[in-house]
């Protein structure tokens, strides 16, 4: 603190949300008991304390918002909070706190091994910031390529359509779909009376709800509309969709055969509603600039008179929010190149990744090593009330004490053990976990290029989706939002590799050390 100021006035903030994004996070009464514990043995001055239960990933916590009013209205100028995370993941209220810190008017940020004053350099805190926005705009993208590679394996990855059910016995993420044996049969029955070609969806429909009883495995009636839709599914016959365009072979039990399949679509006066068995490797994750709708693709055969057949791959908006769409098709080649362009804009070589991992470490290591010494104390702690439990039931064993008395002693400890075994667990190999994410996010600079130009269908449907969430194609011509980790990589590659070019070939003298001395004295890299 400052000689002559004011001792800092700190506001107490703990938040958890029930989302995935927080379920390894201690509780908020663990977060305000711990807390409280860091302003005890640092005498800091807490006025109020502010706890919620909601996510961070979207500006406007209720909460949050009347503690910066606060804190604007100089009730306090310190925010102790368990860690940075739980203030922010998203980058309106990051930039909010960055900004208030700058500007003096939070002096201090204290959170669990670590205090940020607006006199720092705001590089670290900008990392950490930026990282917990990549998380939540990770986990979007690691769900959809777990289901993904669920779907590649042979399981359905979503919801067990009726007669089947997901194995109750397995995790989450890891269950299969089986046979629902109470409604299997009456499903397959279904099936029978509409091949008879003397039952319609209709009265398919009666029979199986009035008269059979069937009914959901939350014991509701079936929809009418639920029975056209099982007489449209290839899931009854073995295959399923997933993602939309891509074929699987399930590895669940088939209901009926392909040929009765067919035979029903016949019936109801349709075609096969076999997917197409074609892939196409940037159909997803990509939006027309002009009405918003998807994206998709079409594989075209054209034959010339001597016999030769060309296949062309084209992209175009699917026009299902705005039919009168002006957007025009697009080769794949073409937009393969305009991707490629992008991952170019961003591509640092690995010098520079070496280089900015060993900066970043070397600043990370004093903090690390006070953060260790922290948990060596709740280690400890969580020991001492161990003991504590094993001596309370040597004293019940031995008749010391009795039954009520050690029923309530124990719940206490009992509590206190959960409550330090929690925090130890939240903080145990997190520590460094911000390092790990920035390394996974140059290592996908580095290489995505490489990797898109070179790699498989399933690796570039990866690239495509990992490089943003707001991609589009307007007027033919590719564009993304790049998140903020790799908006900085993009200001600083060109620099990067301008470097790396003048440090080759070996020839000109330089060698490593004197690439790492160039690199740290560019004022573009350090700032990023």
């Amino acid at each position: 603190m400052d000689a002559g100021r004011e001792k800092v006035r700190y506001f107490l903030y703990a938040r958890k949300s029930s989302e995935s994004e927080d379920r390894q996070m201690a509780s908020i009464d663990s977060q305000i008991a711990e807390l409280q514990k860091i302003a005890d043995e640092m005498g800091l001055e807490v006025v109020d304390r502010f706890s919620e239960s909601q996510s961070a990933k979207g500006p406007g916590r209720p909460v949050f918002n009347q503690m910066l009013m606060r804190v604007q209205a100089g009730e306090a100028d310190g925010i102790l909070c368990w860690k940075l995370n739980r203030l922010a993941r998203n980058p309106i209220d990051g930039g909010q706190i960055s900004w208030m810190l700058q500007q003096g008017v939070l002096r201090q940020i204290q959170t669990f091994g670590r205090a940020y004053y607006s006199t720092d350099n705001v590089l670290m805190m900008a990392v950490e910031l930026g990282m917990a926005n990549q998380f939540i705009r990770d986990l979007s993208v690691d769900t959809k390529r777990g289901l993904r590679a669920k779907a590649e394996r042979g399981w359905y990855p979503t919801y067990a359509t009726i007669g089947y059910m997901s194995n109750p016995l397995k995790f989450k993420g890891e269950k299969e779909i089986i046979v629902d044996a109470e409604r299997f049969p009456l499903v397959r029955k279904m099936w029978d009376l509409m091949l008879t070609g003397q039952y319609n969806p209709q009265k398919v429909w009666e029979v199986a709800s009035g008269k059979w009883g069937l009914t959901t495995r939350q014991g509701n009636k079936i929809a009418r509309a639920t029975v056209y839709r099982i007489f449209s599914d290839p899931f009854y016959y073995g295959d399923f969709e997933y993602p939309k365009g891509t074929l699987h072979h399930g590895n669940h039990e088939p209901m009926i055969t392909r040929e009765e399949f067919d035979k029903i679509q016949f019936l109801l006066g349709k075609v096969s509603t076999r997917p197409k068995e074609y892939d196409f490797a940037l159909r997803g994750p990509i939006f027309c600039g002009e009405c918003g709708a998807m994206i998709t693709a079409e594989h075209k055969l054209k034959r010339q008179k001597n016999g030769k057949v060309h296949n062309y791959i084209y992209y175009h908006c699917t026009k299902r929010k705005e039919v009168k769409c002006s957007q025009k098709v697009i080769e794949e080649a073409t937009l393969e190149k305009q991707i490629a362009t992008v991952l170019g804009r961003i591509e640092i070589p690995p010098s520079f990744r070496t280089w900015a991992m060993s900066v970043l470490r070397e600043q990370n290591k004093g903090e690390a090593e006070t953060r260790e010494k922290i948990m060596t104390g709740q280690r400890k702690e969580y020991d001492q009330i161990a003991k504590k439990l094993d001596n309370l039931i040597d004293l019940r064993a031995a008749g010391e004490i009795t039954a009520e008395e050690f029923t309530h002693r124990k719940g206490i400890l009992t509590q206190e053990k959960a409550r330090a075994e929690e925090l130890l667990n939240d903080a145990h190999g997190r520590f460094d976990s911000w390092l790990d994410d920035v390394e996974k996010h140059l290592a996908f600079a580095e290489r995505a290029a490489s990797e898109f130009k070179n790699g498989t269908l399933a690796k570039k449907k990866e690239i495509l989706y990992a490089l943003g969430s707001n991609l589009q194609l307007f007027n033919k011509v590719f564009s993304v939002l790049l998140p903020d980790s790799l908006k900085r990589l993009e200001t600083a590659a060109p620099v990067a590799r301008e470097i790396n070019d003048r440090f080759e070939p070996l020839s000109n003298g330089l060698n490593a050390s004197d690439l790492d001395e160039l690199y740290s004295k560019n004022p573009v890299l350090l700032r990023g």
